[in-house]
């Protein structure tokens, strides 16, 4: 009877598991060959290495450093704006901890496309800060169409995504490690750099991963707040969108080894903190 329905369990868990394996088949693992196909063919079916030279073309390395750039200074953004509004938050009340949170999710109930959107008309040379601008006397600014606007965007989209983690590992560090290093003698900042900082490294790699990755493949943002292709979603869009396949394959190729590096990399650091944490 036992082995009835040990062998009944796991036919159960195998038949659980079949829709999860059609799900990772159908949407992971066939659109991934089908673009390593595109990459190292050519249109009439070939396999080349054309794809592959073609990555060091002065457009494409214009626009991978372009998206390094934009997302490294979204990261940094991010994480200067979300950590002392972490540490405020982990401070207040429960009550008012749960209001807070909610206001800075509030915004992510709406559409991805109407909240960029929105901040096209708010950054447009027509849009209500030039009207606050022209109000002190500054004149237009040209904010749309530039960098700066992309910036704003990412950080108003991806600011909860660096927030939340932060909260989580400041929510669960021991208050008592901080006085023990002002009972020391340790001043507050000390007591920040050397203690709350080493402790919160764990909520800073969740987050800096959480926005820099969305921050290097997104597309919205940038066709609507920048509308350039020198930047690697817009440049595989633009790929893509003229049915050439081939390069718009190898580009997010190269696109998906520059995420796979850094994850590796913020697992790598996540991995040395857990366990010089568990040594200590």
């Amino acid at each position: 009877m036992r082995r009835q329905w040990r062998s009944m369990r796991k036919s159960g868990r195998q038949l659980f598991a079949g829709p999860y394996l059609i799900w990772i088949i159908g949407f992971i693992l066939l659109p991934l060959a089908m673009i390593i196909y595109y990459a190292f063919t050519t249109s009439g079916g070939t396999f080349t290495f054309e794809n592959v030279a073609a990555i060091a073309d002065p457009v494409h390395v214009r626009s991978i450093l372009l998206s390094l750039k934009l997302g490294i200074i979204c990261t940094l953004v991010c994480l200067l704006l979300a950590y002392p509004l972490a540490m405020i938050l982990n401070g207040l009340k429960i009550k008012q901890q749960n209001f807070v949170v909610f206001i800075f999710i509030l915004p992510m109930w709406m559409n991805f496309m109407l909240r960029i959107l929105a901040w096209r008309l708010l950054l447009s040379n027509n849009g209500i800060v030039n009207a606050i601008f022209q109000f002190f006397g500054f004149g237009t600014v040209k904010m749309l169409n530039t960098q700066t606007a992309v910036v704003f965007g990412m950080v108003y989209d991806f600011l909860p995504f660096m927030i939340l983690p932060l909260y989580t590992t400041l929510s669960k560090m021991d208050n008592s490690l901080i006085e023990a290093a002002a009972d020391l003698g340790a001043s507050h900042g000390a007591a920040f750099f050397k203690v709350t900082v080493p402790l919160s490294v764990p909520g800073i790699i969740s987050g800096v991963t959480m926005v820099f990755l969305p921050a290097m493949t997104n597309y919205v943002i940038l066709d609507m707040l920048y509308n350039s292709t020198y930047i690697m979603g817009s440049l595989i869009g633009s790929y893509f969108n003229a049915y050439d396949w081939h390069s718009g394959s190898m580009i997010s190729i190269v696109l998906l080894i520059i995420i796979f590096i850094i994850t590796l990399a913020t697992n790598g650091l996540g991995e040395e903190d857990t366990n010089r944490g568990a040594i200590l």
